[in-house]
């Protein structure tokens, strides 16, 4: 007879710890396939219950698939119900191991957060909490909410002299988002062509969406429009105003030479001016975008640098062209972006706040930037390097004059704690020089340049 001590049950229902204790003695082959259970009087008599409770145990039991009821034969355990016989509790799993503390990070893209201005975007937000109403609840358009892209083609008109109007402006959740809307876009199997060495997840996102990417090397004006040209891309990927991860500008000549390939061969250009505001001496350099007039470039940016990674909201404007295919393939995603977001981020554009924020930014990442030259420069390695930089964005090349292959120095860094990128990182198919590396800087503090300076001498030392 089956022996269960209910004071053990706490405040579960007697029916509910009832089923669960027989489940356990059928998976564990406790009660075996086959075997007869009680009937419902005489398991109620044995353990001082109800019949209804015993019943109600049963028909769970039978709902699960663990026990068969049998006419006028009684309850059976079932075959498929039979588990692995378990003769002692497994150990639990090993924790996985969390991300690695690195001493000094020269790799990650983080921003510097602190700077943002907390207190008016906490402001906005009530703001909108307390006037929104249905409209926080209604249905997001799938471009964007007709606010936010107004916003975003006034600060590109003010801004960078660009003609974006709203209703060809979509906004979406991060630049992956839209390189994904891009690939589906130029159709299965299109051929993009990339910058070689870059940014390693376009390539992965692309191929992933089913585009076949090219990839192209760089020479001192960024890709070649005779390379464009002998290749068999359709469209081009490119950062004119600040490539990644070498930093070079696009001259205005090569810039309209690739125009010029695009105009001819019905070509698509897809301008990814991730970083642009972060330049620290002159005006905005002109985009692709503004100096096309057929139709052949779609512009995109995020806000993923000058606010937070961790503001997934991106945004592309796509020429008249492809906003007319979007509206009729693409149209059914949704927006993933929250209407919340989108209202606050609205009004932190018509308000001023980002003009202003960008301005503290700027002066800010200046200052820390010529500290961190100058301490490379100052530094007990100084004689072996060379500082390759364009005095904008948040990274920077630094060429050491060493031996040792990249592989031993990244090995020599990871033992002092030390986490570094280097420009054959970045290659897909053409060999970047090595002993370069790639220093991302925004996440380094002042206080922090000392020590940092100390390990990488010990990186490379002779």
């Amino acid at each position: 007879m089956l022996t269960y001590d209910l004071s053990e049950r706490g405040s579960t229902p007697i029916y509910e710890y009832l089923a669960r204790r027989i489940r356990e003695a059928v998976l564990t082959g406790e009660l075996p396939a086959g075997e007869r259970l009680p009937s419902k009087r005489a398991l109620a008599e044995h353990l001082g219950i109800s019949v209804i409770t015993v019943e109600a145990a049963y028909a769970q039991l039978e709902a699960e698939g663990c026990i068969l009821a049998s006419p006028r034969r009684g309850y059976f355990v079932a075959e498929a119900a039979l588990g692995p016989r378990v003769s002692a509790p497994e150990a639990p799993p090993a924790p996985c191991a969390g991300p690695r503390h690195w001493e000094l990070d020269l790799r990650g893209s983080r921003v510097d957060t602190s700077r943002f201005p907390v207190a008016a975007w906490a402001r906005l937000t009530r703001q909108v909490l307390s006037e929104g109403g249905g409209a926080l609840l209604s249905p997001v358009p799938h471009q964007g909410l007709r606010p936010l892209r107004e916003e975003i083609s006034a600060f590109l008109a003010g801004y960078k002299g660009m003609s974006a109007p709203p209703e060809r402006i979509v906004v979406g959740a991060g630049a992956e988002f839209m390189y994904i809307m891009l690939a589906q876009l130029m159709g299965p199997g299109a051929a993009v062509a990339v910058e070689d060495p870059g940014y390693p997840k376009i390539r992965q996102v692309y191929s992933r969406s089913g585009a076949r990417c090219i990839p192209l090397p760089l020479d001192g004006g960024g890709v070649s429009p005779e390379a464009l040209r002998a290749s068999p891309a359709r469209s081009l990927h490119i950062s004119p105003s600040h490539q990644f991860p070498t930093g070079l500008v696009t001259p205005v000549p090569r810039r309209q030479a690739l125009l010029r390939w695009a105009e001819e061969t019905g070509g698509y250009i897809i301008e990814d001016d991730y970083d642009s505001e972060l330049r620290f001496s002159g005006k905005p350099l002109p985009t692709l975008q503004s100096i096309d007039g057929a139709g052949r470039v779609v512009y995109m940016n995020t806000f993923s640098q000058t606010i937070s990674p961790s503001m997934r909201i991106g945004y592309m404007v796509l020429p008249p062209e492809l906003m007319d295919r979007w509206l009729r393939e693409l149209d059914f995603y949704s927006c993933a972006v929250p209407a919340l977001e989108q209202h606050v981020l609205a009004r932190f554009l018509s308000g001023g706040h980002y003009e202003r924020h960008l301005a503290r930014m700027r002066k800010e990442y200046r200052s820390l930037r010529s500290d961190v030259l100058s301490a490379f420069r100052s530094s007990p390695f100084a004689g072996r390097i060379e500082i390759v930089e364009r005095g904008a964005g948040l990274h920077f090349l630094l060429r050491l004059d060493t031996d040792l292959p990249d592989s031993e120095l990244r090995d020599r860094a990871d033992a002092e704690g030390v986490r570094l990128a280097f420009l054959s990182d970045y290659s897909a198919a053409h060999p970047a020089p090595e002993h370069t590396l790639v220093i991302s800087y925004a996440g380094l503090s002042r206080e922090q340049l000392p020590r940092a300076m100390e390990l990488l001498d010990r990186v490379f030392r002779k």
